[in-house]
């Protein structure tokens, strides 16, 4: 199979794989390590990569699930929270082998728009190199990401886009 094939078939293949589709089996360091730099070829203007990403796995990423509960449970009025949802938070990073913080890094020297787009393409390379290693995934970017601040060191000129899930699928 030619290149080109092969890109036009992993392209027709990448979903969204939400946790309840992730298996027990563990995603190997190594193709973390590939789904990362296959981000950081992502085209970006003035070569600002403006894309900061932080792995949580483990007990970090329980961690992880864990602010993001108590966020979503202090942000609510009593009359709107769900503790379904409340429950999902917890349940969708949990499941996850490993979730990615998704951050942007504003530098100064090109419309903050270019840098929120170079971090898409960087992402979108993510879930392409993720569906060529069997590796489900998806981006979620719920408005309490704003509030992380255990979890994430987020300088002035950064913005959480949200987390990136992944775990193994069948």
């Amino acid at each position: 199979m030619n290149k080109a094939a092969v890109l036009k078939e992993i392209i027709e293949q990448r979903r969204s794989v939400f946790p309840k589709d992730y298996t027990e089996k563990e995603i190997s360091q190594e193709i973390i390590d590939e789904i990362l730099h296959s981000a950081t070829l992502a085209p970006n203007h003035k070569r600002t990569k403006p894309w900061r990403f932080k792995i949580f796995k483990g007990e970090e990423k329980a961690k992880l699930a864990l602010e993001m509960q108590e966020i979503y449970k202090s942000t609510q009025a009593p009359q709107v929270f769900l503790e379904k949802k409340y429950q999902d938070i917890g349940f969708k990073i949990n499941k996850a082998d490993a979730v990615a913080s998704i951050v942007v890094n504003f530098s100064g020297m090109v419309p903050e728009w270019e840098e929120i787009a170079a971090v898409s393409m960087a992402v979108q390379n993510m879930y392409l190199a993720c569906t060529a290693n069997g590796v489900g995934c998806y981006w979620s970017s719920p408005k309490i990401v704003e509030n992380l601040k255990d979890s994430l060191t987020i300088e002035e000129n950064q913005k959480c886009l949200g987390l990136f899930y992944m775990g193994m699928v069948e």
